[in-house]
């Protein structure tokens, strides 16, 4: 638990420096913050990774769990570097403090679900990393339908926990027992039982937005601060998507036959309703919403590989989804902190021709979520495409290998729009805060080498047998 204890220690240091502090300073909480995080994650780096449990196996560490949780802490301080510009607003200066203690709030419970060995732990976590999301949904309530987004937030994650608490009910019901490792021996794929792993996993449907249980992504997406709409988009979905494989493959393996048919007709779904309202959106935000709902289809394609191979293309994809969403969220979130707000497609006409770095950033980030060779996205999609081919499930992947050219074609309207579209009138040329702009360096970096890159993939196949 060294991961869960330096974060613990990390939320009450950041606590007391804002409770002391006698004005409000975005500028240190987030030097603070980031400064905090850069260590715990060299100590998730360098510290131990063996295997191991703790609460007579409730808790339980493995390699794979240690990565995800490097993964994760990365990802939570790229926000951190994008809030800058944002938090030093009139309006939200003096809330900074609780941005960063909400948002570490939900990471723990994030390290919660990922290490968790019994149902118990894993409820704890999963609301733990709900709650303090919904306040920071809500952050900005007084602007852009923030308080709006953060109800449909909270109540479809109210809905969505019953579903599953419901569902965890009739396992124990039927096991007497929420450990993983006692559940995997009792579960014979009785009514009562493949009812409760539908319900656990609408449950975690609801916080993967995958489909029919998407519907509160879009609205939630347009009306959250930027900067929370990245980190809900990436980190949250990162972490519930690694937790939901873990437990099919741990506890629900006897009913693998029954989940994999369900997980088939749910992707096929995601991706093509996600791809299609894509096209039809014109506000960014709206539209990185239902990107992101596609994302999570094709994401679980390695839950259906059922396999080592599944699980390390799982996590090599959400680490290059992280580094390309984050960017393509960070240029959004510049432009609209420094030209009145503008979300919107139409307002990115002409944008190269004012401020090239950025649009090639936006460029590079939306090539990679497209899959277009030589960037890491294109390697991410090929090794999730793989693992489920290799179970089996050619249709499946022939079905996301069409929509994958759907996506590329909404895509490319963002860069019609920045390099061809004409606009007498575009966005004024900015300059971007230091913070923001070594975001979106390391950001960059990341979608052209884990491109390049094999010994990442490599390595995660190797911890991956370990889970």
């Amino acid at each position: 638990m060294q991961a869960e204890i330096g974060l613990a220690i990390i939320l009450i240091i950041v606590l007391l420096a804002d409770l002391f502090q006698k004005t409000p300073s975005p500028k240190n909480m987030q030097r603070l913050s980031c400064a905090l995080l850069v260590i715990l994650l060299l100590n998730n780096i360098f510290g131990s990774t063996a295997s191991g449990e703790a609460f007579g196996g409730m808790f339980q560490n493995t390699p794979m769990t240690s990565v995800v949780k490097i993964i994760l802490t990365l990802g939570t301080l790229l926000v951190f570097m994008q809030a800058d510009t944002w938090l030093n607003r009139e309006d939200t200066r003096h809330k900074a403090g609780e941005f960063y203690l909400l948002t570490l709030s939900t990471l723990l419970g994030m390290y919660y679900m990922v290490s968790a060995g019994s149902f118990l732990l894993f409820y704890v976590g999963l609301e733990l990393a709900s709650i303090p999301m919904a306040c920071l949904v809500a952050f900005d309530k007084y602007r852009h339908h923030s308080a709006e987004a953060g109800a449909k937030f909270i109540l479809n994650a109210m809905f969505s926990s019953g579903l599953m608490l419901y569902g965890l009910s009739l396992v124990y019901g039927t096991c007497g027992t929420m450990y993983f490792n006692d559940l995997s021996t009792q579960l014979v794929g009785s009514p009562l039982q493949i009812l409760a792993m539908v319900l656990f996993f609408a449950g975690l449907g609801f916080k993967l937005s995958l489909v029919p249980f998407h519907m509160w992504t879009p609205d939630t997406y347009q009306g959250a601060p930027t900067t929370v709409s990245a980190y809900l988009s990436v980190i949250s979905k990162g972490a519930a998507a690694f937790a939901l494989m873990s437990i099919l493959l741990k506890v629900f393996t006897p009913m693998v036959a029954d989940w994999s048919l369900l997980l088939s007709v749910v992707i096929v779904l995601t991706i093509t309703i996600a791809n299609i309202f894509a096209i039809l959106q014109k506000d960014l935000k709206r539209f990185m919403a239902y990107s992101s709902i596609s994302q999570a289809g094709y994401i679980m394609l390695a839950v259906l590989g059922a396999s080592a191979q599944g699980m390390a293309s799982l996590v090599y994809y959400v680490v290059v989804y992280i580094v390309a969403n984050l960017a393509v969220f960070g240029v959004i979130n510049t432009v609209e902190q420094h030209n009145g707000g503008a979300v919107d497609r139409d307002a990115y006409n002409g944008f190269y021709k004012t401020n090239p770095k950025l649009s090639f950033v936006m460029t590079i980030a939306l090539f990679s979520l497209a899959g277009i060779p030589p960037f890491a996205g294109f390697f991410s999609k090929f090794f999730v495409f793989a693992a489920a081919f290799h179970a089996g499930h050619w249709l499946v992947v022939f079905l996301a290998l069409v929509n994958t050219i759907i996506s590329l074609y909404y895509y490319l309207l963002i860069v019609k729009a920045m390099y061809i579209t004409p606009n007498d009138t575009p966005l004024a040329t900015f300059k971007s805060s230091t913070m923001t702009r070594a975001c979106l360096f390391i950001c960059l970096m990341g979608v052209i080498l884990l491109g390049v890159c094999s010994s990442v993939y490599q390595m995660l196949t190797e911890v991956a047998p370990l889970l």
